[in-house]
């Protein structure tokens, strides 16, 4: 399916041809993440909302999936930090554990013991168990 055709319908791969648009007259490019998601900022005042300084967007690489954005960007893109992660030499601390997307409804979701989903059958009811009779 050519890209353009994917762009005009559908929201949830990369980009809408809306977005690339905008991006095109009004963004700035800031950086990139390890991920291929690419971060964009407008410091244009009459295009802000919230009363922040300046409008912040991602353009995510294949599925817009929003757990996909490390943790430096996170704190970037929701004005927790004034300069990016790119510009201000983010780096994480050693107890921080390498950044992984939500797995959620996902093969590698996680699936306890019991679970409906899960490989393993509910373990037998022990005694102490009492059924509820109206």
């Amino acid at each position: 399916m050519p890209r353009w055709l994917i762009e005009l319908f559908t929201w949830w791969n990369g980009q809408t041809m809306g977005t690339r648009f905008f991006t095109w007259r009004k963004g700035e490019r800031v950086g990139e993440d390890q991920f291929g998601n690419v971060y964009y900022r407008s410091p244009d005042p009459a295009r802000t909302a919230g009363g922040f300084p300046e409008r912040r967007w991602v353009i995510y690489k294949g599925y817009a999936e929003s757990t996909s954005i490390p943790p430096g960007w996170h704190a970037w893109m929701h004005h927790r930090a004034a300069n990016p992660p790119t510009a201000s030499g983010y780096t994480p601390r050693e107890w921080e554990q390498p950044h992984r997307a939500n797995p959620t409804g996902s093969p590698a979701a996680y699936r306890p013991k019991g679970s409906i989903v899960g490989a393993a059958n509910r373990p037998k009811v022990t005694g102490d168990y009492e059924a509820w009779t109206p």
